[in-house]
This record gives C-alpha cells, structure tokens and sequence, in this order.
C-alpha cells in the first residue's frame, strides 16, 4: 500500500458518508461552554464520543479536569518507537451558544444539514470538523500501513477554547512531560481562502482596551448648558483620533510592531487577500500605508474600535451625556511590547490634552510564532503541495488569535496549524458550516501529511 493509497482512503469517507455521518454524531452534543447548565455535555463529548474513537486507533486516553473545575482535557497517547517522531495535536470540542431558530430555513444548529457544497452545523468549522478531520486521516494511514502510523502521536482536546482557554497552559505545564513531543500540528481557524491551502504558524496577540470618561451623573440641557460644559463623547472621540486616524492607521508609535523582516515580507510576497463574493470587500485606502493586504492582517498590528457608547442612541435627548465609553482592541505581532500597554496609553492621553480619561485592559492573550527556519516548515508545505498539487500559503501568523503561546513557549516545541475551514464559514454566528470539497482536500492533506510523518526515521 502506498501514500496514494492512503490519501484516497481519506478522501473517501467523505465520499461515502462516513465522515459527514461521525461529524453529524459529534455536533449533536451541545457543547456550550459559556452556558453552564452543559457541564455535563463537555464531559460526554470527551468520555463518550472521542475516547471510544481514538482507542479503536490504539490510543490511551484519559480526562483532567481543569485547575479552576471550569471544564475538562482529553489527554491521549500513542506509541508506537522510541525513535520515531512524535506529534502533539490539538482542538476543543467546545462551542459557542447554538443561536437556535436564528439559521436559515429554520435549521437545526445541532444536526448537520447538507445544502450543495455546504454542511451546515454549530462546530462544524469551529472546531470538532477540523479534528475530526485530522483522526480521520490518521485512521485512514494506520489502516493503509496494515495497523501501523510510523510514529508517534498525541492528543489535547479542550473544552474552554471558546471562554479563553483558561486553564490550558496550567494544563499543559503540569503534563509537560506526558505532552512532549517533536513538533506540533493544530487545526484551527481558516485558510487564506477555500482555494489555497494554508500554513501559519502563529497567531497575534490581542489586548481589550477601555477608555472611560466619566464627567458627572447623567445628561444636561444641550441648550442650557452647551458651550460651557465638556462633552464626555467629544472627548473620547478626539482621544481615540490621537490612537487611530479616520484610515485605521495606527498613530501611537508604541503600539506598533518592529519594522517587517525580509523574511516575513519573502513569506508573504505570493499570499494575496482575496474575498469571495459573499465576504466583505477590502476597503480602500485603509491601514498602513506601504503595506500589502497581507502584510496589514498578517505581520503588523491594528487598534480597532469594537464598541463606544454614549447617551442613548435609540432615544436620544437633547442633553449633553455625562459619560462616554469605549472598548478598543489592540491586535498584536510577535515583538510588540504590551506588558504597560495601559499605562503608555495613559500618558499619551494625558501628553494630548485628555487627563480625564481612564485607561484600563482586560482579555489579554499573547502573540506567538515559529522560527521562520524551522525544517518542519519546508517540510510541511512539500507534503501539502505534493498532495493537494497547490503551493500552499504559508503565513507567519494568523491575523487572529489562539492558544499557540501554549505550545510555542510553555511547551516549547516547533508549532504550526493547517486549518481546513474557509473565512466565510460563519463561525461564531448562525449557519456555521464547512465546504464539502475542501473537507474532502484536508483528509487527503492530513493523510498525506502523516504518511510522510511515518516515513522519518528519526525526527527533523
């Protein structure tokens, strides 16, 4: 039997069914994890679904609960040679809320429904598909290689991923030793686009940052008392324009990356930010200047403006506000300095005229990245294009955030994701889906990824 051979194995449970038929099995649990009525879910999700499934391909599975008690870990192993590499992988079976009777047609978000290209369902994308892609493709090696990988793997599934990941690091630094491993390969997040295969090895870090003015208890008369008292929301609007002008430039110099390397300009010289049809159009004259769309989303940080709030929009009166808020986000690259990032901001206000208003952050995740130089990279992106026939991107980092710190700095190991979903996938949002056909290229990607796995002898 041959990598050929295994690859269309791959491919062919979805053709046959059975892929669409265990991922339908795997949405049906209700895993919630901000609603804490489905403790019990996150907990059958891993004992009842994925541990029987993973022990009929050898491995040894067992549940840690969290350091906070707030939900649990999948821990599995399987061995297979002291020399042979090992690779630690990574996903969360849990959800965001099902956001029932707001999907199209009335569709249930906790069956798949299949409409053309399309599976529909809360987690298909996000995250259990992506998973369930990649111990399918596993399966598929193990049965072609007649009961054997080649090498070695493990496993953490979470269960928090979508409260913050709270208690994985703590997790994977209390099993540092049960976790170790030669490289690890997550599947998370999107592709550049359906058409392009992608690799990323990192993410961006992102900070919430809160500008509060607050002036005095309640409105006044905007005819009574305009010109002679402070606007709390003219304030925070000129403050924030002293952050981020009208082109989403960033113009407070601390809150920008190191310049570009050549490197990460050579890595993204060929990826090009592309939207389909039903995706928001990139705007024009938007973001730093002398930069490329990929260079903005993928090697340079952004201040966006997720949220201001001032009097009452729906009924408003004619009354000066006594208070403005804001929350901004600071999405960052690997060499941002962030650990006084409240205080920098502060005083800037403060340089600017703007002492009044309070700074302070919240939901702080780190950025991350894998050494540009790694051999695993090359490697990787050989067996991707050998597979798929298709260059496939390889991003320094994905715009958006995940727990890649955890992998890259506490357990200290090379790291990179190969995600099988699509930008427009509606993650997070009513009518969640994956694509039919690019599910079908990700088994015979992640086939033909570990086939290759299984032919070192010794680990890069």
């Amino acid at each position: 039997m041959t990598r050929n051979d295994a690859i269309t194995l791959a491919r062919q449970y979805l053709k046959t069914g059975e892929f669409i038929a265990e991922l339908d099995r795997r949405v049906a649990y209700r895993t919630e994890s901000l609603n804490a009525e489905r403790k019990g879910e996150l907990y059958a999700y891993l004992k009842d679904e994925l541990t029987p499934s993973l022990a009929a391909l050898g491995f040894t599975s067992r549940i840690v609960d969290s350091p906070s008690g707030r939900s649990p870990f999948l821990i599995a192993d399987y061995h297979e040679s002291d020399s042979a590499p090992t690779v630690l992988s990574y996903g969360h079976g849990d959800t965001v809320d099902g956001m029932v009777g707001e999907w199209r047609d009335g569709l249930d978000p906790w069956t798949i429904t299949t409409v053309g290209n399309r599976a529909y369902g809360r987690g298909t994308a996000d995250n259990k598909g992506q998973h369930s892609i990649n111990i399918a493709a596993l399966r598929a090696v193990k049965e072609t290689r007649g009961g054997k990988l080649g090498f070695n793997a493990k496993f953490i599934i979470e269960m928090g991923e979508e409260t913050g990941s709270p208690d994985l690091a703590k997790v994977c630094d209390l099993l540092r030793d049960e976790l170790k491993a030669d490289l690890f390969v997550g599947s998370d997040g999107p592709r550049l686009s359906a058409e392009r295969p992608t690799i990323f090895l990192g993410c961006r870090g992102g900070i919430r940052i809160h500008l509060d003015v607050n002036l005095r208890a309640g409105g006044n008369h905007s005819g009574n008392w305009g010109g002679v008292l402070a606007n709390p929301a003219t304030i925070l609007a000129n403050a924030i324009s002293t952050l981020v002008d009208g082109q989403g430039r960033i113009q407070l110099d601390a809150l920008k990356p190191p310049p570009l390397t050549n490197s990460i300009r050579a890595a993204l010289a060929d990826v090009k930010v592309e939207p389909t049809a039903d995706e928001p159009q990139l705007s024009d004259n938007w973001g730093e200047e002398g930069l490329s769309p990929a260079e903005r989303l993928y090697a340079w940080n952004t201040l966006e403006v997720l949220a201001i709030s001032s009097g009452n929009i729906e009924k408003p009166a004619n009354a000066i506000p006594g208070r403005a808020r804001a929350v901004l986000q600071l999405r960052f690259v690997v060499g941002t300095k962030v650990d006084n990032i409240a205080e920098v901001i502060r005083a800037h206000l403060v340089a600017h005229g703007f002492p009044m208003v309070e700074v302070s952050t919240t939901q702080s995740f780190m950025a991350s990245r894998a050494d540009l130089d790694s051999p695993w990279i090359k490697w990787a992106a050989d067996s991707v294009k050998m597979t798929s026939g298709k260059a496939p991107a390889v991003l320094p980092n994905f715009g958006g955030s995940l727990p890649n710190d955890v992998f890259a700095d506490v357990l200290k190991m090379p790291t990179m994701w190969l995600p099988h979903s699509y930008p427009g996938c509606s993650q997070h949002a009513p009518d969640e889906h994956i694509l039919l056909d690019v599910t079908e290229e990700a088994l015979g990607i992640m086939a033909g990824l570990f086939w290759d796995l299984g032919e070192l002898e010794r680990p890069l």
